[in-house]
């Protein structure tokens, strides 16, 4: 992953291969934003006039590359859009350098090093503008031939190898615990981004919980895998119907976290279907390229609980992945068969492509029992909601209005666009079976609302719980933007681990 460093030598002075500087979209033409004053007087004062020149507009996400003048020691000037200036008094927000920081990193491929000259007021930007970069940097190219051609090989473009972030004082223990968090939060998010990548040939429940065991093992944290056997002995009937089709048979596999300080405790659940097919129910052409996806929330989770580890969070965080393949087999769950959850209840499967929220609420059953302050399970659980929010939104529902306000807040605040939705109880009639307690679908309207209602049925009574459907912007199928790529995405991870950050403060009650 690209290196995160702090400087506080001046933009024009730094010894780098480019410096990145930020420009606004002004009444009268692009105007230097703050950070890169230096930079614009080796430039005579008229970086933004030579800018608006070449065509350039402080749009957002705009990139413009130029030699630089003398008395600027890195050889190439970028400059970066952040949209619109601030209002008077107001500062850029913190995701708009993030954004920023993202495009820029990813318009360095193949750099050593970069000096980041964008707008710093305090350590909070420090923090999004490492984010950004590291994001922004990020690639997946595990697959990628480029072993047998020499040529091709030289010539392959690795991600920027060093950001260095100016406005930042690499003494001071806010500015450096900033840089360690942007550090460790990119770090696992770009690990389950590469989970998601990851072709389903390589990455069955056993890989999954294999990746975990390792990751649990570096940094302290206990791990307890429940194989096809266990789960059997357990009762765990959601999550062996869904992978009983499957050569590749399904796992549970928990992660704990634990701080002697901490006063609050968190369950996350991971909806962890490394390929979904669809089952008997099986997906029409056209909808199954992109399913090895279908584990991102599984990823989510596994990458928070890590981050929450790494940071020394005073709350107690468990991680549940349950994790299974849905294929079509002889022997796989057919539409019409009743399964026996783990927490008791019958549920008659109408389809088997409605395979996550069996998985979920075997995991839901399991982590109530461990009594936790609150539940957030995680899962590209329905079209439905793809079509109520589109690609880039997730849907936010809860048992618990105030918990999935906080919720929300977070999602906002830490970039990461989200909505919350109703949990409409006429919606429940519609999953009424003549044969089981429950059936796994209900009304075609309103989809991803009738999921959240059947995950309800198997959350432990009085624990605040929330439901992200991520099924949008977990997998992004277009060209990259900010600093997200194309592929998997790692979205919901930063909600997780600043919702860990502020129950270890006390803040969320």
């Amino acid at each position: 992953m690209t290196a995160l460093t702090l400087s506080t030598a001046a933009a024009a002075g730094l010894r780098a291969d480019v410096v990145v500087v930020g420009v606004a979209k002004g009444d009268k033409g692009p105007v230097v934003a703050p950070g890169a004053e230096a930079v614009d007087q080796a430039f005579d004062a008229k970086l933004g006039s030579v800018l608006e020149t070449l065509g350039a507009s402080g749009g957002d996400g705009e990139v413009t590359k130029l030699p630089s003048p003398a008395g600027v020691k890195a050889p190439v000037v970028l400059a970066v859009g952040l949209g619109a200036l601030p209002e008077k008094d107001e500062t850029f927000a913190t995701d708009t350098l993030r954004r920023a920081a993202g495009v820029a990193a990813r318009a360095l491929n193949g750099t050593k090093k970069a000096a980041f000259a964008l707008p710093v007021e305090d350590a909070e930007d420090v923090a999004a503008i490492a984010e950004g970069a590291a994001l922004g940097a990020y690639a997946f190219v595990a697959y990628k031939e480029n072993g047998k051609d020499a040529k091709a090989k030289k010539d392959a473009k690795g991600p920027l190898a060093e950001a260095v972030i100016l406005g930042g004082k690499p003494r001071d223990k806010e500015y450096k615990a900033a840089i360690e968090r942007a550090t460790a939060l990119a770090e696992e998010m770009n690990r389950a981004r590469d989970l998601i990548n990851t072709p389903p040939n390589d990455l069955d429940p056993e890989a999954f919980a294999a990746v975990a065991q390792a990751a649990a093992k570096e940094h302290g944290i206990k791990v307890q895998v429940l194989d096809e056997k266990a789960l059997a002995k357990g009762g765990f009937g959601g999550i062996l119907g869904v992978g009983v089709g499957s050569d590749a048979p399904p796992r549970l596999v928990k992660l704990t976290y634990t701080s002697s300080k901490a006063k609050k405790s968190l369950a996350f659940v991971g909806k962890g279907i490394t390929y979904d097919s669809g089952g008997i129910s099986l997906k029409p052409a056209g909808h199954n390229e992109t399913m090895k996806c279908d584990m991102a929330g599984a990823a989510a989770v596994f990458a928070a609980v890590v981050t929450a580890a790494r940071l020394g969070l005073e709350v107690n965080v468990t991680g549940w992945l349950a994790l299974a393949e849905n294929m079509p087999s002889g022997s796989a769950t057919r539409p019409g068969d009743v399964l026996r959850m783990y927490s008791g209840k019958t549920v008659e499967v109408l389809n088997t492509d409605a395979e996550g929220r069996l998985v979920l609420a075997d995991a839901l059953a399991k982590a109530s029992e461990d009594k936790p302050d609150a539940i957030v399970d995680v899962a590209t659980l329905t079209g439905a909601m793809m079509l109520a929010l589109g690609s880039r939104t997730f849907g936010i529902m809860a048992n618990d209005d105030a918990f999935r306000t906080s919720v929300h807040e977070i999602a906002e605040e830490v970039g990461e666009p989200a909505w919350p939705m109703p949990l409409p109880e006429h919606l429940k009639k519609g999953m009424d079976s003549p044969t089981a307690d429950i059936a796994n679908m209900g009304e075609r309207m309103g989809g991803g609302l009738v999921a959240g209602l059947f995950l309800q049925e198997f959350v432990g009574e009085g624990i605040a719980w929330a439901h992200l459907d991520i099924a949008g912007p977990a997998f992004n199928d277009g060209g990259p933007f900010g600093y997200t790529p194309k592929g998997g995405t790692g979205t919901a991870v930063r909600t997780l681990v600043r919702l860990a950050e502020r129950t270890a403060a006390g803040d969320l009650g």
